[in-house]
Protein backbone atom coordinates (compact mmCIF):
# COMPACT_ATOMS: atom_id res chain seq x y z
CA UNK A 1 0.00 0.00 0.00
CA UNK A 2 1.62 3.95 -0.80
CA UNK A 3 0.75 6.16 1.55
CA UNK A 4 -0.05 9.67 1.04
CA UNK A 5 0.31 10.09 -2.45
CA UNK A 6 0.24 13.19 -4.22
CA UNK A 7 -2.90 14.47 -5.95
CA UNK A 8 -3.91 12.79 -9.24
CA UNK A 9 -3.96 14.39 -12.24
CA UNK A 10 -6.61 13.50 -14.55
CA UNK A 11 -7.61 15.53 -18.27
CA UNK A 12 -10.76 15.41 -20.38
CA UNK A 13 -11.36 12.47 -22.59
CA UNK A 14 -10.91 13.72 -25.62
CA UNK A 15 -12.91 10.60 -27.33
CA UNK A 16 -15.65 12.11 -26.37
CA UNK A 17 -15.21 15.59 -27.52
CA UNK A 18 -15.07 14.08 -31.10
CA UNK A 19 -18.47 13.58 -32.97
CA UNK A 20 -18.75 10.18 -33.95
CA UNK A 21 -18.60 10.33 -37.95
CA UNK A 22 -22.16 9.96 -40.37
CA UNK A 23 -22.07 6.70 -41.92
CA UNK A 24 -24.86 5.22 -44.51
CA UNK A 25 -24.87 1.92 -45.89
CA UNK A 26 -22.03 0.74 -48.37
CA UNK A 27 -22.34 -0.35 -52.02
CA UNK A 28 -19.77 -2.43 -53.09
CA UNK A 29 -18.68 -0.38 -56.16
CA UNK A 30 -15.50 -2.20 -57.10
CA UNK A 31 -13.92 -5.15 -56.15
CA UNK A 32 -10.90 -6.59 -57.28
CA UNK A 33 -10.93 -7.76 -60.52
CA UNK A 34 -7.99 -10.82 -60.42
CA UNK A 35 -9.64 -12.25 -63.63
CA UNK A 36 -9.42 -9.33 -66.26
CA UNK A 37 -6.05 -8.49 -64.67
CA UNK A 38 -4.94 -11.78 -65.55
CA UNK A 39 -6.77 -12.93 -68.33
CA UNK A 40 -7.53 -9.86 -70.36
CA UNK A 41 -5.59 -7.04 -69.42
CA UNK A 42 -1.98 -8.93 -69.39
CA UNK A 43 -1.08 -7.28 -66.29
CA UNK A 44 -2.59 -3.71 -66.70
CA UNK A 45 -4.45 -1.80 -64.13
CA UNK A 46 -8.46 -1.42 -64.86
CA UNK A 47 -9.83 1.31 -66.68
CA UNK A 48 -12.79 1.37 -64.61
CA UNK A 49 -11.93 2.87 -60.57
CA UNK A 50 -14.45 5.33 -60.31
CA UNK A 51 -12.17 9.19 -60.44
CA UNK A 52 -15.24 10.87 -59.52
CA UNK A 53 -16.04 11.04 -55.78
CA UNK A 54 -19.61 12.05 -55.92
CA UNK A 55 -20.00 12.17 -52.00
CA UNK A 56 -19.03 15.88 -51.82
CA UNK A 57 -22.40 17.12 -53.81
CA UNK A 58 -24.49 15.01 -51.54
CA UNK A 59 -26.66 17.36 -50.26
CA UNK A 60 -27.83 15.27 -47.45
CA UNK A 61 -24.71 14.06 -46.00
CA UNK A 62 -24.20 16.01 -42.26
CA UNK A 63 -21.19 18.13 -42.00
CA UNK A 64 -17.66 16.34 -40.88
CA UNK A 65 -16.70 15.38 -37.79
CA UNK A 66 -13.28 17.82 -36.47
CA UNK A 67 -9.96 15.43 -36.92
CA UNK A 68 -8.53 14.49 -33.29
CA UNK A 69 -6.32 16.41 -31.74
CA UNK A 70 -3.06 14.56 -33.32
CA UNK A 71 -3.74 15.78 -36.76
CA UNK A 72 -2.76 19.53 -35.59
CA UNK A 73 0.74 17.95 -35.47
CA UNK A 74 0.39 17.50 -39.59
CA UNK A 75 1.19 21.41 -39.35
CA UNK A 76 4.11 20.85 -37.04
CA UNK A 77 6.03 18.39 -39.48
CA UNK A 78 5.43 20.71 -42.35
CA UNK A 79 6.50 23.74 -40.55
CA UNK A 80 10.27 23.32 -42.25
CA UNK A 81 9.24 23.95 -45.77
CA UNK A 82 6.20 26.63 -44.93
CA UNK A 83 8.21 29.16 -45.90
CA UNK A 84 10.40 28.13 -48.41
CA UNK A 85 8.08 25.92 -50.27
CA UNK A 86 9.65 22.00 -51.41
CA UNK A 87 11.51 22.38 -54.56
CA UNK A 88 12.62 19.53 -57.10
CA UNK A 89 16.48 19.79 -55.31
CA UNK A 90 15.62 19.48 -51.89
CA UNK A 91 12.95 16.63 -52.72
CA UNK A 92 15.76 14.95 -54.61
CA UNK A 93 18.03 15.07 -52.03
CA UNK A 94 15.51 13.34 -50.22
CA UNK A 95 16.68 10.41 -52.07
CA UNK A 96 19.90 9.64 -50.65
CA UNK A 97 18.27 6.80 -48.26
CA UNK A 98 14.76 6.60 -49.76
CA UNK A 99 13.33 3.17 -50.49
CA UNK A 100 10.94 4.26 -53.04
CA UNK A 101 9.66 7.46 -54.68
CA UNK A 102 5.64 7.64 -54.91
CA UNK A 103 3.97 9.77 -57.68
CA UNK A 104 0.93 10.53 -57.93
CA UNK A 105 -0.35 12.41 -61.30
CA UNK A 106 -4.42 12.60 -62.11
CA UNK A 107 -5.25 10.14 -59.30
CA UNK A 108 -3.18 7.51 -60.16
CA UNK A 109 -0.24 5.88 -58.25
CA UNK A 110 3.51 5.04 -59.57
CA UNK A 111 6.33 3.73 -57.76
CA UNK A 112 10.18 4.31 -58.79
CA UNK A 113 11.91 1.51 -56.50
CA UNK A 114 15.33 2.14 -55.23
CA UNK A 115 16.11 -0.11 -52.29
CA UNK A 116 13.94 -3.31 -51.66
CA UNK A 117 12.96 -2.28 -47.81
CA UNK A 118 12.89 -4.91 -44.67
CA UNK A 119 10.29 -7.32 -45.18
CA UNK A 120 6.83 -6.53 -46.33
CA UNK A 121 7.01 -2.73 -45.28
CA UNK A 122 7.64 -1.69 -48.38
CA UNK A 123 4.62 -3.38 -49.95
CA UNK A 124 2.38 -2.72 -47.08
CA UNK A 125 2.46 1.14 -47.35
CA UNK A 126 1.90 1.03 -50.43
CA UNK A 127 -0.78 -0.84 -50.60
CA UNK A 128 -2.15 1.32 -48.07
CA UNK A 129 -1.91 4.33 -50.07
CA UNK A 130 -3.14 2.87 -53.01
CA UNK A 131 -6.47 2.01 -50.74
CA UNK A 132 -6.36 5.58 -49.82
CA UNK A 133 -6.92 6.20 -53.75
CA UNK A 134 -9.73 4.31 -53.56
CA UNK A 135 -11.33 5.66 -50.74
CA UNK A 136 -11.44 8.97 -52.14
CA UNK A 137 -10.85 8.94 -55.87
CA UNK A 138 -9.77 11.54 -57.88
CA UNK A 139 -9.16 13.10 -54.34
CA UNK A 140 -5.70 13.08 -53.53
CA UNK A 141 -4.01 15.84 -55.05
CA UNK A 142 -0.77 15.14 -57.86
CA UNK A 143 2.63 15.01 -55.54
CA UNK A 144 5.78 13.49 -55.44
CA UNK A 145 7.44 11.95 -52.51
CA UNK A 146 10.81 9.81 -51.15
CA UNK A 147 9.24 7.23 -48.90
CA UNK A 148 12.34 5.26 -46.15
CA UNK A 149 11.53 2.52 -44.58
CA UNK A 150 14.16 1.83 -41.93
CA UNK A 151 13.16 2.66 -38.68
CA UNK A 152 15.86 5.26 -37.62
CA UNK A 153 15.26 9.34 -38.70
CA UNK A 154 18.04 10.77 -40.48
CA UNK A 155 17.33 14.02 -41.46
CA UNK A 156 18.82 16.23 -38.28
CA UNK A 157 17.75 19.54 -37.48
CA UNK A 158 21.40 20.70 -36.93
CA UNK A 159 22.70 20.56 -40.47
CA UNK A 160 19.37 22.79 -41.71
CA UNK A 161 19.36 25.50 -38.65
CA UNK A 162 21.50 27.99 -40.56
CA UNK A 163 19.30 31.20 -41.66
CA UNK A 164 20.16 31.21 -45.61
CA UNK A 165 20.85 27.64 -45.44
CA UNK A 166 19.27 24.76 -47.73
CA UNK A 167 16.17 23.56 -46.89
CA UNK A 168 15.95 20.13 -45.29
CA UNK A 169 15.12 17.28 -47.85
CA UNK A 170 11.31 16.01 -47.15
CA UNK A 171 11.90 12.64 -46.58
CA UNK A 172 8.86 10.19 -45.05
CA UNK A 173 9.04 7.30 -42.24
CA UNK A 174 7.41 5.87 -39.54
CA UNK A 175 8.90 7.54 -37.24
CA UNK A 176 10.68 10.42 -35.76
CA UNK A 177 12.51 12.24 -32.80
CA UNK A 178 13.05 16.02 -31.54
CA UNK A 179 16.64 16.36 -33.14
CA UNK A 180 15.06 15.17 -37.05
CA UNK A 181 12.44 16.44 -39.04
CA UNK A 182 11.57 13.60 -40.88
CA UNK A 183 7.80 13.66 -41.88
CA UNK A 184 6.02 10.42 -39.96
CA UNK A 185 3.58 8.67 -41.93
CA UNK A 186 1.22 5.48 -40.50
CA UNK A 187 3.02 2.38 -40.36
CA UNK A 188 2.87 -0.59 -42.89
CA UNK A 189 1.25 -2.82 -40.07
CA UNK A 190 -2.27 -1.18 -40.32
CA UNK A 191 -2.44 -2.97 -43.48
CA UNK A 192 -0.89 -6.10 -42.21
CA UNK A 193 2.59 -7.35 -40.70
CA UNK A 194 2.19 -10.79 -42.76
CA UNK A 195 6.05 -12.07 -41.51
CA UNK A 196 4.58 -12.63 -37.74
CA UNK A 197 0.68 -13.57 -38.49
CA UNK A 198 -0.15 -9.70 -37.27
CA UNK A 199 -4.04 -9.18 -39.32
CA UNK A 200 -4.90 -5.49 -40.65
CA UNK A 201 -5.59 -3.03 -37.98
CA UNK A 202 -9.63 -2.97 -39.02
CA UNK A 203 -9.48 -6.79 -38.38
CA UNK A 204 -7.55 -6.77 -35.13
CA UNK A 205 -9.20 -3.62 -33.57
CA UNK A 206 -12.18 -5.81 -33.54
CA UNK A 207 -10.30 -8.60 -32.35
CA UNK A 208 -8.70 -6.71 -29.55
CA UNK A 209 -12.30 -4.89 -28.62
CA UNK A 210 -13.51 -8.84 -28.14
CA UNK A 211 -10.11 -9.52 -26.39
CA UNK A 212 -10.90 -6.92 -23.64
CA UNK A 213 -14.43 -8.35 -22.71
CA UNK A 214 -13.22 -11.54 -21.66
CA UNK A 215 -11.21 -10.81 -18.38
CA UNK A 216 -12.51 -7.49 -16.83
CA UNK A 217 -10.18 -5.00 -15.30
CA UNK A 218 -10.66 -6.05 -11.36
CA UNK A 219 -10.48 -9.47 -12.23
CA UNK A 220 -6.60 -9.63 -14.69
CA UNK A 221 -2.80 -10.67 -12.95
CA UNK A 222 -2.19 -7.99 -11.38
CA UNK A 223 1.46 -7.24 -12.41
CA UNK A 224 2.93 -5.53 -15.49
CA UNK A 225 3.45 -8.04 -18.84
CA UNK A 226 5.83 -7.49 -21.74
CA UNK A 227 6.47 -9.81 -24.49
CA UNK A 228 8.49 -9.46 -27.26
CA UNK A 229 11.90 -9.71 -29.14
CA UNK A 230 14.52 -8.09 -26.94
CA UNK A 231 17.12 -8.85 -29.18
CA UNK A 232 17.18 -5.52 -31.25
CA UNK A 233 18.01 -3.25 -28.27
CA UNK A 234 20.12 -2.70 -24.89
CA UNK A 235 17.27 -1.02 -23.43
CA UNK A 236 15.23 -4.31 -23.76
CA UNK A 237 17.67 -6.03 -22.34
CA UNK A 238 17.33 -4.32 -19.37
CA UNK A 239 14.12 -4.81 -18.94
CA UNK A 240 14.78 -8.61 -18.61
CA UNK A 241 16.41 -7.91 -15.02
CA UNK A 242 13.01 -7.07 -13.78
CA UNK A 243 11.20 -10.67 -14.31
CA UNK A 244 10.27 -12.01 -11.16
CA UNK A 245 13.10 -14.05 -9.60
CA UNK A 246 13.51 -15.97 -5.98
CA UNK A 247 15.62 -12.58 -4.78
CA UNK A 248 12.97 -10.20 -6.15
CA UNK A 249 9.38 -9.39 -7.52
CA UNK A 250 9.41 -6.24 -8.94
CA UNK A 251 5.55 -6.94 -10.09
CA UNK A 252 6.76 -7.79 -14.09
CA UNK A 253 6.17 -10.49 -15.77
CA UNK A 254 8.58 -10.38 -18.92
CA UNK A 255 8.93 -12.81 -21.68
CA UNK A 256 11.24 -13.14 -24.76
CA UNK A 257 9.40 -13.88 -28.11
CA UNK A 258 11.62 -16.57 -30.11
CA UNK A 259 9.68 -15.31 -33.66
CA UNK A 260 11.51 -18.08 -35.58
CA UNK A 261 10.16 -20.61 -33.03
CA UNK A 262 6.49 -18.93 -33.09
CA UNK A 263 6.40 -18.88 -36.89
CA UNK A 264 6.86 -22.70 -36.74
CA UNK A 265 4.12 -23.52 -34.47
CA UNK A 266 1.72 -21.28 -36.38
CA UNK A 267 1.68 -18.34 -34.11
CA UNK A 268 -0.30 -20.23 -30.99
CA UNK A 269 1.25 -17.84 -28.32
CA UNK A 270 1.51 -14.35 -29.89
CA UNK A 271 -2.76 -14.14 -30.66
CA UNK A 272 -2.55 -9.96 -29.74
CA UNK A 273 -6.84 -10.22 -28.58
CA UNK A 274 -5.85 -12.85 -26.58
CA UNK A 275 -2.96 -10.87 -24.57
CA UNK A 276 -5.35 -8.93 -21.93
CA UNK A 277 -4.77 -10.92 -19.46
CA UNK A 278 -2.81 -8.47 -17.38
CA UNK A 279 -3.73 -4.97 -15.26
CA UNK A 280 -0.51 -3.43 -16.66
CA UNK A 281 1.34 -3.74 -20.03
CA UNK A 282 4.55 -2.41 -20.39
CA UNK A 283 5.46 -0.59 -24.04
CA UNK A 284 9.41 -0.71 -24.76
CA UNK A 285 10.99 0.61 -27.52
CA UNK A 286 12.99 -1.40 -29.61
CA UNK A 287 15.88 -0.38 -32.41
CA UNK A 288 13.51 2.23 -32.46
CA UNK A 289 10.10 3.47 -32.17
CA UNK A 290 7.86 -0.02 -31.92
CA UNK A 291 4.81 -1.01 -33.72
CA UNK A 292 3.44 -3.03 -30.51
CA UNK A 293 2.86 0.44 -28.78
CA UNK A 294 -0.83 1.03 -30.54
CA UNK A 295 -1.80 -2.83 -29.47
CA UNK A 296 -0.66 -2.67 -25.99
CA UNK A 297 -2.73 0.77 -25.50
CA UNK A 298 -5.50 -0.82 -26.67
CA UNK A 299 -5.93 -3.26 -24.27
CA UNK A 300 -7.94 -1.80 -21.05
CA UNK A 301 -4.98 -2.50 -19.26
CA UNK A 302 -2.91 0.62 -17.99
CA UNK A 303 -0.10 1.51 -20.29
CA UNK A 304 3.29 1.57 -18.57
CA UNK A 305 5.89 3.11 -21.36
CA UNK A 306 9.00 3.58 -20.71
CA UNK A 307 10.68 7.14 -21.62
CA UNK A 308 9.70 6.79 -25.11
CA UNK A 309 12.66 8.66 -27.80
CA UNK A 310 10.91 8.47 -31.01
CA UNK A 311 7.13 9.24 -32.03
CA UNK A 312 4.86 8.09 -34.55
CA UNK A 313 1.70 9.89 -36.27
CA UNK A 314 -0.34 9.32 -33.28
CA UNK A 315 1.13 9.32 -30.05
CA UNK A 316 1.62 12.94 -29.81
CA UNK A 317 -1.53 13.01 -28.86
CA UNK A 318 -1.14 11.01 -25.38
CA UNK A 319 -1.18 12.85 -22.40
CA UNK A 320 0.77 11.28 -19.07
CA UNK A 321 -1.01 9.91 -16.22
CA UNK A 322 -4.21 10.27 -18.44
CA UNK A 323 -3.60 7.67 -21.25
CA UNK A 324 -0.41 6.06 -19.61
CA UNK A 325 1.87 5.94 -17.13
CA UNK A 326 5.21 7.54 -17.58
CA UNK A 327 8.55 4.83 -16.70
CA UNK A 328 12.26 6.07 -16.05
CA UNK A 329 14.39 4.16 -18.76
CA UNK A 330 17.39 4.44 -16.36
CA UNK A 331 15.73 2.66 -13.46
CA UNK A 332 12.89 0.84 -15.05
CA UNK A 333 12.36 -2.36 -12.12
CA UNK A 334 12.05 0.06 -9.02
CA UNK A 335 9.73 2.57 -11.37
CA UNK A 336 7.78 -0.76 -12.91
CA UNK A 337 7.43 -1.67 -9.38
CA UNK A 338 6.30 1.93 -8.27
CA UNK A 339 3.59 1.73 -11.13
CA UNK A 340 1.95 -1.49 -10.28
CA UNK A 341 1.83 -0.73 -6.32
CA UNK A 342 0.30 2.45 -6.61
CA UNK A 343 -2.21 1.13 -9.64
CA UNK A 344 -3.08 -1.60 -7.31
CA UNK A 345 -3.70 0.79 -4.25
CA UNK A 346 -5.63 3.05 -6.37
CA UNK A 347 -7.82 0.31 -8.37
CA UNK A 348 -10.55 3.11 -9.89
CA UNK A 349 -7.58 5.77 -11.32
CA UNK A 350 -5.71 3.01 -12.41
CA UNK A 351 -8.81 1.80 -14.57
CA UNK A 352 -9.68 5.10 -15.83
CA UNK A 353 -5.91 5.10 -17.30
CA UNK A 354 -6.22 2.33 -19.11
CA UNK A 355 -9.71 2.60 -20.50
CA UNK A 356 -8.81 6.53 -21.44
CA UNK A 357 -6.04 4.51 -23.84
CA UNK A 358 -8.02 2.17 -25.01
CA UNK A 359 -11.36 4.75 -25.77
CA UNK A 360 -8.63 6.65 -27.68
CA UNK A 361 -7.42 3.84 -29.51
CA UNK A 362 -10.67 2.28 -30.82
CA UNK A 363 -11.96 5.94 -31.63
CA UNK A 364 -9.68 8.19 -32.40
CA UNK A 365 -7.17 5.42 -34.19
CA UNK A 366 -10.04 3.40 -36.24
CA UNK A 367 -8.83 3.33 -39.48
CA UNK A 368 -11.27 6.03 -41.07
CA UNK A 369 -8.54 8.47 -39.18
CA UNK A 370 -5.67 6.83 -40.27
CA UNK A 371 -6.78 7.18 -43.76
CA UNK A 372 -7.54 11.14 -43.02
CA UNK A 373 -4.77 11.69 -41.59
CA UNK A 374 -3.04 10.30 -44.80
CA UNK A 375 -5.27 12.19 -46.54
CA UNK A 376 -4.91 15.62 -45.15
CA UNK A 377 -0.68 14.86 -44.60
CA UNK A 378 -0.63 14.08 -48.44
CA UNK A 379 -2.71 17.19 -49.26
CA UNK A 380 -0.92 19.66 -47.24
CA UNK A 381 2.05 17.96 -48.39
CA UNK A 382 1.11 18.35 -52.07
CA UNK A 383 0.53 22.17 -51.74
CA UNK A 384 4.60 23.03 -50.60
CA UNK A 385 5.60 21.39 -54.03
CA UNK A 386 7.17 23.91 -56.01
CA UNK A 387 7.33 22.10 -59.22
CA UNK A 388 5.00 20.22 -61.12
CA UNK A 389 5.07 16.40 -60.10
CA UNK A 390 5.96 14.19 -63.18
CA UNK A 391 6.15 10.58 -63.92
CA UNK A 392 9.66 9.19 -63.60
CA UNK A 393 10.37 6.97 -66.67
CA UNK A 394 11.50 3.81 -64.82
CA UNK A 395 8.54 4.10 -62.70
CA UNK A 396 5.60 1.53 -62.84
CA UNK A 397 1.43 2.30 -61.99
CA UNK A 398 0.32 0.58 -59.13
CA UNK A 399 -2.76 -0.84 -58.25
CA UNK A 400 -4.86 -2.89 -56.14
CA UNK A 401 -4.67 -5.78 -59.27
CA UNK A 402 -0.90 -5.25 -59.77
CA UNK A 403 -0.14 -6.08 -55.71
CA UNK A 404 -2.66 -8.42 -54.64
CA UNK A 405 -3.67 -10.43 -57.80
CA UNK A 406 0.03 -11.80 -57.87
CA UNK A 407 0.59 -11.83 -54.41
CA UNK A 408 0.33 -14.89 -52.06
CA UNK A 409 -0.02 -16.61 -48.49
CA UNK A 410 -0.66 -14.49 -45.41
CA UNK A 411 0.39 -10.93 -47.43
CA UNK A 412 -2.50 -11.87 -50.11
CA UNK A 413 -5.22 -12.51 -47.49
CA UNK A 414 -4.20 -9.42 -45.90
CA UNK A 415 -4.42 -7.38 -49.10
CA UNK A 416 -8.13 -8.89 -48.99
CA UNK A 417 -8.77 -8.36 -45.65
CA UNK A 418 -7.75 -4.41 -46.09
CA UNK A 419 -9.45 -3.88 -49.24
CA UNK A 420 -10.99 -0.49 -49.74
CA UNK A 421 -14.60 -2.10 -51.57
CA UNK A 422 -16.13 2.09 -52.33
CA UNK A 423 -15.35 5.16 -51.75
CA UNK A 424 -16.48 6.81 -48.38
CA UNK A 425 -19.36 7.51 -47.78
CA UNK A 426 -18.41 10.62 -46.10
CA UNK A 427 -16.25 13.47 -45.86
CA UNK A 428 -12.61 13.42 -44.75
CA UNK A 429 -13.13 14.89 -41.25
CA UNK A 430 -12.49 18.51 -40.69
CA UNK A 431 -8.62 19.34 -40.05
CA UNK A 432 -8.15 21.38 -36.76
CA UNK A 433 -6.37 24.68 -36.78
CA UNK A 434 -1.93 25.02 -36.11
CA UNK A 435 -0.93 25.09 -32.84
CA UNK A 436 -0.40 28.71 -32.07
CA UNK A 437 3.26 28.96 -29.90
CA UNK A 438 1.77 29.61 -26.73
CA UNK A 439 -1.42 26.78 -27.17
CA UNK A 440 1.93 24.32 -28.26
CA UNK A 441 4.27 25.09 -25.10
CA UNK A 442 1.27 24.26 -23.11
CA UNK A 443 0.39 21.15 -24.35
CA UNK A 444 4.36 20.31 -24.13
CA UNK A 445 4.45 21.96 -20.81
CA UNK A 446 1.81 19.86 -19.50
CA UNK A 447 3.24 16.57 -20.42
CA UNK A 448 6.63 17.67 -18.48
CA UNK A 449 4.69 18.34 -15.59
CA UNK A 450 2.87 15.23 -15.60
CA UNK A 451 6.02 12.77 -16.10
CA UNK A 452 7.90 15.33 -13.54
CA UNK A 453 4.84 14.50 -10.68
CA UNK A 454 5.32 10.99 -11.47
CA UNK A 455 9.04 11.03 -10.54
CA UNK A 456 8.38 12.82 -7.62
CA UNK A 457 5.91 10.48 -6.28
CA UNK A 458 8.63 7.62 -7.50
CA UNK A 459 11.26 9.17 -5.63
CA UNK A 460 9.29 9.87 -2.11
CA UNK A 461 8.10 6.22 -2.04
CA UNK A 462 12.32 4.86 -2.43
CA UNK A 463 13.05 7.35 0.06
CA UNK A 464 11.19 6.63 2.71
CA UNK A 465 11.49 2.52 1.90
CA UNK A 466 15.45 3.14 2.39
CA UNK A 467 15.07 4.84 5.31
CA UNK A 468 12.91 1.63 6.82
CA UNK A 469 15.25 -0.43 9.21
Amino acid sequence: MIKGSAKFHSYPDSTSEIPQRPHRQRQVDFPLDCTSFNNVTSGACPATYPTIWTVEEDPNLPPSSTCPEYFRWIHEDLRPWAQTGITRASLEAAKQTANFRLVIVNGTAYVETYEKSFQTRDTFTLWGILQLLRRYPGKVPDLELMFDCVDWPVILTANFSEPNGPSPPPLFRYCGNDATLDVVFPDWSFWGWSEINIKPWEVLLKDLKEGNKRTPWKNREAYAYWKGNPEVAETRKDLLKCNVSDQQDWNARVFAQDWMKESQQGYKESDLANQCLHRYKIYIEGSAWSVSEKYILACDSVALIVKPHYYDFFTRGLMPLHHYWPVKDDDKCKSIKFAVDWGNSHKLKAKAIGKAASSFIHEELKMDYVYDYMFHLLSEYSKLLTFKPTIPSNAIELCSETMACPAEGLTKKFMMESLVKSPADSKPCAMPPPYDPASLHLVLRRKENSIKQVEEWENTFWDAQSRQP
